[in-house]
């Protein structure tokens, strides 16, 4: 009788420890979707800790390939999304200032109370920003904000891409191992 009590004392901390792996893994993939549009999150980087909390299960054996190639993507991916927006703004005759303008548009863009304010918020900011670089310019800034503003979305697009991907990797682990989790 101590014995059955003892096994299913260890089985249900396993099971409670791989339930709450599964759901902060989980937790992680989503915050990775909002961290892509959300500049104060990094997105890929999140959802790889949602993979990387899957794979601390019990229940899923450990795969260093599937996590080294995820780990490497997001690296490349943190990377890009510094050098894509300020691409787009030196390709359209931008400053550093549309590339701060962004961000803090970005920033300011969350807590407006209008639909998809951090996209405005990054457009106004860009433009801001170059507009307090060179404010005679008028032009030059409106085409430098539209460079941010198209670099902005070309990494926020691509951030997405990956972290929708690396949920659905989750997703088919989690099917593939749904004996052991669930």
């Amino acid at each position: 009788m101590d014995l059955k009590i003892q096994l299913y004392s260890k089985f249900s901390k396993i099971y409670i420890m791989d339930t709450l792996l599964l759901l902060l893994g989980l937790f992680c993939m989503f915050g990775g979707i909002i961290g892509s549009f959300v500049p104060i999150l990094p997105g890929p980087p999140l959802s790889w800790l949602g993979l990387l909390l899957l794979y601390f299960t019990d229940a899923v054996p450990m795969n260093y390939w599937a996590l080294g190639f995820t780990l490497v993507v997001s690296i490349i991916m943190v990377i890009l999304d510094y050098v894509i927006p300020a691409k787009g703004t030196k390709r359209y005759g931008g400053s550093s200032y549309g590339i701060w303008g962004t961000n803090i548009g970005l920033i300011v863009g969350i807590f407006v109370p209008i639909p998809f304010g951090f996209v405005i918020g990054a457009f106004v900011g860009a433009l801001v920003g170059e507009l307090i670089y060179n404010s005679s310019d008028h032009k030059r800034a409106l085409k430098a904000a539209t460079g941010s503003f198209i670099g902005f979305l070309a990494s926020t697009f691509m951030n997405v891409t990956v972290c929708l991907m690396f949920l659905g990797m989750f997703f088919v682990i989690v099917w593939n191992h749904r004996e052991g989790l669930f």
